[in-house]
């Protein structure tokens, strides 16, 4: 790569370097990994607790065969935007599954280390008993000081301390005495009952499982809608008084509220360890799309030395959603409504406006759609292009950080999942012809 290049920023390079083979294939970041979403398939490589990449693949079937409507346009938007939040929401649970899957391997040390430290302290309380026998204190051996069950006593570990613990979950609920897990309880004689029970009972515990994650995520909606929209709406209210009295100028408070409260959210949760690290996995899958478009090698190596941004992204995405947010609901004839409905001021009429807002969601979405992943993602080069997606991309500095190689080998994992199968669905299109 030329100094030259070196000394670009980002952003120049992400608009003046975009490859050459454009793709179609998407992705998302992950808890330490990333998900590639292709036209087949879509696919995750996730990093395990023991370092290793864990990958997995489903098949994406197309409804355009029998919903073929879903693909015009403006509804396309919708559409993606739909399927987008699913495919997310079922690579997210596979990657928490595994990037935390430490239980297996904690509890096997834990076992070990029990063991080790149970038959050094059984050993301790034989060679205490002893002497107590052949002295003929019958009695001492009970009162040594082991436990019945050969581990150390109690005592010899540190106190509970508030200041010290308080960050420790469990030896907080060792301290306060807390049951860590909900066990079938059954009778010594029916050992067949008890595995009849507890086989339900782990089903119920997975099947709880996937509804915390469905009702975490109508949570997280939910606060999207109320901070986005609700408390927004609120404010400019108050700023510049009733919607009907004074439009243009309350939708144009609003849109520029709504923009900020954006930007001050990803700003405040990009400052968390965790988040930092996905949104590294973020420029890790940029990084990647832009070495598969430059047609070399996926490696570490060759990723590496691309921007973190990408004009393709979906952070562009929102910020044009909350643009095009403004036109559109400043054009819709809401006053008319108003005054054939007679709406009164304050409350009614602040909820008829935020009601209309989110009846309008799928609209917006559809035309962002159209002008950032249909068209201008199609024409990076173009002047107007670079002057629409200018507040998407600058958006992608708080939500891409630098990868290390690490991330970079998830994203190429996912990857080469997407292409492969795309080259086998290419070969046996070939193959259909020539038969």
């Amino acid at each position: 790569m030329s100094s030259l290049a070196k000394q670009k920023s980002d952003l120049s390079r992400a608009f003046s370097e975009d490859g050459a083979n454009k793709t179609h294939v998407g992705g998302q970041a992950l808890i330490e990994g990333v998900m590639m979403r292709g036209k087949y398939n879509w696919a995750v490589g996730v990093r395990e607790p023991d370092g290793a990449i864990y990958e997995e693949q489903h098949d994406l079937s197309s409804g355009q065969a029998k919903n073929g409507w879903m693909y015009w346009p403006l509804v396309r938007g919708c559409r993606a935007m739909v399927e987008s939040l699913v495919l997310g929401y079922k690579a997210l649970e596979i990657a928490a599954l595994h990037a935390f899957n430490e239980d297996e391997e904690d509890a096997k040390d834990a076992a070990a280390k029990d063991g080790v430290a149970g038959g050094g302290a059984a050993a301790d309380c034989a060679e205490q008993a002893e002497p107590a026998k052949r002295d003929g204190v019958a009695e001492a051996a009970s009162h040594a000081d082991c436990m019945a069950d050969g581990q150390m006593p109690a005592s010899n570990e540190p106190a509970f301390s508030w200041k010290d613990d308080f960050g420790r979950p469990d030896t907080m609920i060792d301290a306060l005495g807390a049951q860590r897990s909900l066990d079938v309880v059954s009778e010594p004689s029916q050992p067949s009952e008890a595995k009849e029970a507890s086989a339900p009972a782990a089903e119920d515990d997975a099947v709880f499982g996937k509804k915390e994650m469905a009702v975490s995520m109508v949570l997280g909606l939910v606060m999207g809608v109320v901070l986005f929209i609700v408390a927004p709406a609120f404010i400019t209210n108050l700023l510049v008084g009733e919607y009907d009295s004074n439009t243009l100028a309350w939708n144009v408070v609003d849109g520029i509220l709504r923009v900020a409260v954006f930007v001050f959210y990803i700003w405040l949760i990009g400052r968390m360890s965790d988040i930092k690290r996905m949104f590294g996995y973020h420029g890790a899958e940029h990084k990647t799309i832009h070495c598969f478009e430059h047609g070399l090698p996926l490696t570490p190596e060759n990723a590496r030395q691309f921007p973190r941004l990408h004009v393709r992204c979906g952070t562009a995405f929102l910020i044009m959603v909350m643009i095009i947010a403004i036109f559109v609901y400043t054009i819709t004839p809401l006053n008319g409504l108003i005054s054939a409905w007679g709406v009164p001021d304050g409350a009614p009429k602040l909820v008829l406006v935020i009601v209309a807002r989110i009846v309008l969601m799928p609209v917006i979405a559809g035309i962002s759609y159209e002008i950032t992943v249909r068209w201008a993602g199609s024409h990076p080069d173009n002047l107007l292009v670079k002057v629409v997606l200018w507040p998407g991309m600058q958006m992608q500095y708080l939500t891409t950080n630098e990868p290390d190689d690490g991330m970079l080998e998830c994203a190429i994992a996912a990857m080469k999942q997407v292409l492969e199968r795309e080259e086998q669905e290419a070969a046996k299109a070939v193959g259909a012809i020539e038969g």
